[in-house]
This record gives structure tokens, C-alpha cells and sequence, in this order.
């Protein structure tokens, strides 16, 4: 199985028609790969302003679900569609043709939500990576160029401000993922194959699933979910029945074709995958403020045990990392992470993801018929995964 982001792009920019503000496309589509590493905030010179004009509409608390499904979500769609926002981006890209290399500007739409009353807004940090402007649609239509503040390509968030001067905003509320359970109604808003301003229902699929972030490492305990998903809705927030924002959208599984190979479709399967918004609402304040948000390192590659045991098999070692500089090897397993079992591969994955850079960490490590513990001090992950 691959994924894909779910963006929509279109080499060359054309303008907008009545029927879909932004039949540019939603967002870009690009093949993520690796595991989560230290995603640099890339801070582009954003300024904060303030605005008297300014007016801020709080969500309501919302009442009780009622009985019928669709009661529910027309109640969330209302109350959530002001705070959603969709997301115009181009940039410039380099293109190989038998007569040599040129830039093609491309246009890709994408969504996000309000965050708070200064003009800042959430989204997927693959959304912008590479964008040369940023332009903002509100639900009345007004429309902002955006700068970024801070992102993070670790865990694929990122924060952009608009001017808000003579906006109404409408910031949804943060709700959280640590109770979701498989089962549980979600909605994602966003804009799907360019049709804008659209709400998709279901269920979630999985939990703590591990997908891939733009800088080639790993994202822990990413939703899975059935609501479909497609181009356009990269960045859009996944909703409880409260219309709580409980994560983003990020990408679709894309599955085989009859041959067995990879399949070309890059709309919905059924399978779709969120960030939790658990995972980055932490990084919020940071990114808000160009901070740079940083990872813990371990330097290895990992798997699976052959032979089906517990513990996260090491299958290659980084030079000069943190894991070599303790001594662990290719073919050790390692099954405690301080006093946490490390049953499997996600096991290290989930532990990494708690930790900081500096931390000192004991490593339970079976070697042979040997069981070692090594003392590893964490660095600080790199921009981009190492290549294998």
C-alpha cells in the first residue's frame, strides 16, 4: 500500500469560474515517504498584526447529538463551515523535457481552519512547502494573502497568518483524540477535487496508525478513517460530532491495480489518514511564534522480528548518530524502552515521539542470545530522513 497527500495541482495557473471558486484543483498531490524526523520550522518573515476591525465569533458549545445521523452533521457542518478556510497556493517547480530542464508555475488549492482571532490558520505543512504565495478564502469569499509563520514537516503541520483587519473570523475549537475509539462518527470539511466548502461523513477506521511525513520520517498514531478523502482536502479539519477539530487531513492509501502493481488513482479508497490533533496542539504556540519545533533521534533503521518475537529488529545504524555512539548494531532487537516494553517496531516509534532531544534513555537490547542495556542520549532528528 502507498499514500499519497491529498493535494490537487495544476501546472498552469487559470482563474477561477462560478461554479467552483477554486476549479484549480485541490491540493498537490506528492508521494510522502520515511519516518518523523525534526521537521525545521521555517519561519518566512510573517508579522503579527493587530486590528480594531477585527471581529472573533465563538462556537457555541454544541448541544447534545440528536438522534438522526443526519440532524448531526448538518448541526456540525454550520457551525463549523465559517471556521474552515480554503487554501490557494503556487509555486515553482523544475521540469525535465528532451530539450532540457524549465520552471513551470504551478496552482494548488488545499484547505485549513481558523485558529484564533489574530488572523492565524492552520494547515498541513506540505500544503506550503515550496510556496511562492498564499492566498486565503473565507467563507463570505473575502480573500487574504498569507505569509507563513512556522511550520513543522515532522509531523506536517503548519501555521499561516492573514491580515485580519475587517474579517469576521470564525476560529474552530481544538477539541482532543486521546478518547477516540474505532467506531466513532467523524466529519472531514474541506475541498475535495475542487469543489469547495464540502463535508464528507464516517467512521473511525483504525487508530495509531503510522503514515509518512513529508521529510521522510514517521507520524505516530495517525487516525485512519473511511470519510472519504481526495485531493483538496489536505490541511481541512476532521470533526467530532461536537464540531470539535480533532485532527487533520493528511492522506489516502492508494492501494494496487489488477496487476498487482501501484494504482494511478489518487482519489478516495475508503482508507484516509489524519494527524491527531493531540500530536501538534502543542506545537501550535510555537509555530505561531516562528519557533523551531524539534524531535527526538535515535539514528536506526527498524522492522519487524523475523521470527515474530517481540521488540523492534534493527536493521541498519546511521554514522555518527546517537545509536551508534551507544553501541547498538544491525541485528539487535530492541524490546524496553526505559522501563516501557517495545513489543514491535510502532512500539519505538511511540516512544521516540514522547521523548526530547538530550534525553538519556536506557535500551533494553537483545543481541544473539545476549540481553545488553545500552544508555543512549537523544539528538535532535534531522530537517530530512537520512536516504536508505
Amino acid at each position: 500500500m502507498s499514500t499519497h497527500s491529498i493535494a490537487h495541482r495544476h501546472p498552469h495557473p487559470r482563474s477561477p469560474n462560478n461554479t467552483t471558486r477554486r476549479a484549480l484543483a485541490a491540493l498537490g498531490i506528492a508521494v510522502l515517504g520515511g519516518a518523523v524526523a525534526l521537521g525545521l520550522a521555517l519561519l518566512i518573515g510573517a508579522v503579527h498584526t493587530t486590528a480594531t476591525a477585527t471581529t472573533v465569533v465563538q462556537t457555541a458549545p454544541a448541544a447534545a447529538a440528536p438522534s438522526s445521523p443526519s440532524a448531526t452533521w448538518a448541526g456540525v457542518y454550520a457551525q463549523a463551515d465559517a471556521g474552515e478556510v480554503d487554501i490557494t497556493v503556487q509555486m515553482t517547480t523544475t521540469v525535465n523535457t528532451p530539450f532540457g530542464q524549465h520552471s513551470e508555475q504551478e496552482t494548488a488549492t488545499a484547505a485549513g481552519f481558523v485558529l484564533g482571532g489574530n488572523g492565524d490558520i492552520v494547515t498541513a505543512a506540505h500544503v506550503v512547502d515550496g510556496a511562492t504565495s498564499i492566498r486565503i478564502t473565507f467563507q463570505n469569499g473575502t480573500t487574504r494573502s498569507a505569509t507563513v509563520l512556522g511550520k513543522d514537516d515532522a509531523s506536517d503541520v503548519a501555521v499561516v497568518h492573514v491580515n485580519p483587519a475587517a474579517l469576521t473570523l470564525h476560529p474552530l475549537t481544538l477539541g482532543s483524540s486521546k478518547a477516540l475509539a474505532v467506531g466513532d462518527p467523524i466529519a472531514v470539511l474541506g475541498d475535495p477535487l475542487g469543489f469547495d466548502r464540502s463535508l464528507s461523513t464516517g467512521v473511525v477506521s483504525a487508530l495509531d496508525r503510522t503514515i509518512q511525513a513529508p521529510n521522510g520520517f514517521e507520524i505516530a498514531h495517525s487516525i485512519q478513517t473511511d470519510a472519504a478523502m481526495n485531493p483538496g482536502n489536505s490541511g481541512g479539519p476532521l470533526l467530532n460530532t461536537s464540531g470539535q477539530v480533532i485532527g487533520i487531513a493528511d492522506q489516502i492509501a492508494t492501494g494496487t491495480n489488477q496487476f498487482g502493481g501501484p494504482s494511478s488513482s489518487t482519489t478516495s479508497t475508503g482508507v484516509g489518514f489524519a494527524v491527531p490533533i493531540d500530536l501538534i496542539k502543542a506545537e501550535l504556540v510555537p509555530l505561531e511564534h516562528g519557533q523551531t519545533v524539534t524531535h527526538a533521534y535515535l539514528g536506526v533503521s527498524t522492522g519487524e522480528t523475523s521470527n515474530g518475537s517481540p521488540g523492534a529488529l534493527v536493521a541498519g545504524v546511521q554514522s555518527g548518530t546517537p545509536a551508534a555512539k551507544a553501541g547498538l548494531k544491525a541485528g539487535d532487537v530492541i524490546v524496553a524502552f526505559n522501563a516501557a516494553t517495545v513489543a514491535s517496531e510502532g512500539d519505538l516509534i511511540d516512544a521516540l515521539a514522547a521523548s526530547k532531544p538530550g534525553e538519556r534513555v536506557r535500551l533494553t537490547v537483545q543481541r544473539g542470545s545476549t540481553r545488553i542495556t545500552l544508555t543512549v542520549v537523544l539528538g535532535t532528528q534531522p530537517a530530512q530522513a537520512p536516504s536508505s
